[in-house]
């Protein structure tokens, strides 16, 4: 979530750096953890999955803005710049390479579920869920069968997800 700052800049609302603003909105900190998200962004980015082109990643905020990453992005290493990228986003609703052909990060129209591929097997991952063995799992799943996984890059609670 963009917040304007006293200097009249953009900045992406989180609960290190606007504590005060929290209390002001009376919202919870800890709804507001780019970070995590960051984090989450720059581990599947780096997959050899990602790398080898089986990965599609999609971004829902708190306030049900849907994102769409391309494969090709390069995020930011440092938050700061992450949280400038995301600000950029959230104004013009696109980004794209500095070549200008690719589009690398990208606002679409929810739900979901349009962009998703048909017939697909949706796991969500879950605080309270079943525990799994990723050597026991990936063998089972269908080959020929599309499969999207739905992580929460939250500090706390449950992803609310109704179509896995």
């Amino acid at each position: 979530e963009p917040v304007k700052t006293s200097r009249g800049s953009f900045e992406l609302l989180n609960c290190d750096d606007h504590l005060g603003l929290h209390k002001k909105l009376n919202k919870d900190p800890s709804h507001s953890r780019p970070d995590i998200a960051h984090q989450m962004l720059l581990a599947a980015l780096d997959s050899p999955l990602n790398k080898a082109g089986h990965l599609e990643i999609f971004i829902r905020t708190n306030k049900n803005v849907l994102i769409k990453v391309s494969e090709h992005l390069r995020i930011p290493r440092t938050f700061k710049r992450f949280s400038g990228l995301m600000i950029q986003l959230l104004h013009k609703m696109k980004i794209r390479a500095v070549d200008g052909n690719k589009t690398l990060l990208k606002v679409v129209k929810n739900p979901i579920t349009r962009h998703l591929p048909p017939n697909a097997r949706i796991f969500a991952s879950e605080v309270d869920g079943t525990l799994v063995d990723a050597h026991e799992f990936v063998p089972a799943l269908p080959d020929n069968t599309p499969v999207v996984f739905v992580l929460g890059a939250i500090a706390h609670g449950n992803i609310n997800v109704n179509y896995a």
